[in-house]
């Protein structure tokens, strides 16, 4: 009996786990940040495009601003950057690059040829900063409140309706909040 248990038993733990992996009403999108309503770790770090310059985020303190991070070894990025130039060009909130994982040179070229979408562009050559963030690859972009809180992080290339969908909503709220 058991020699029939065993196989059937096997297959409805597979069944049960395809059917909630494979759900397509679920949000590949969304997965939980730890940081979410906790301080956003702060970094101070080389300005790509100006080294002698130092990017912080202690000095948004009291903005709200969007840090996105990228690389210019990711597709994706490349993908996302004509959506950030055009909301860059809304002038919401800052918006802070953190380039991931990457080489300086080549981040600077990226944004002479492509144009930049950033308030500033911090360099994180040994991608700690991005560890601290909780960063798992990149495209990913954080929204922080005017308390330095973590309020929304979205995993995957930026477009126009995300912009609009998740990201104008939370601003909007924070600002009447006063965070």
């Amino acid at each position: 009996m058991w020699k029939f248990l065993l196989p059937f038993g096997a297959f409805v733990a597979l069944a049960v786990l395809f059917a909630f992996g494979l759900n397509p009403s679920r949000d590949i999108h969304a997965l939980p940040s730890p940081l979410i309503g906790k301080p956003a770790p702060t970094f101070a770090l080389t300005d790509v495009l100006d080294p002698s310059r130092t990017v912080s985020n202690a000095s948004l303190k009291g903005d709200v601003y969007v840090l996105n991070v990228w690389g210019t070894w990711c597709e994706a990025c490349r993908q996302e950057h004509p959506a950030l130039l055009q909301i860059a060009h809304e002038k919401v909130v800052p918006i802070i690059g953190l380039v991931y994982m990457d080489k300086q040179p080549l981040a600077k070229e990226w944004l002479e040829e492509l144009g930049n979408p950033y308030t500033a562009v911090a360099f994180d050559s040994d991608g700690r900063t991005a560890i601290n963030w909780g960063v798992y690859g990149a495209p990913e972009t954080f929204l922080v409140d005017g308390n330095g809180k973590v309020i929304f992080k979205f995993i995957s290339p930026m477009t126009e309706a995300v912009w609009q969908r998740e990201f104008l909503p939370r601003i909007a709220a924070a600002r009447r909040s006063g965070a």
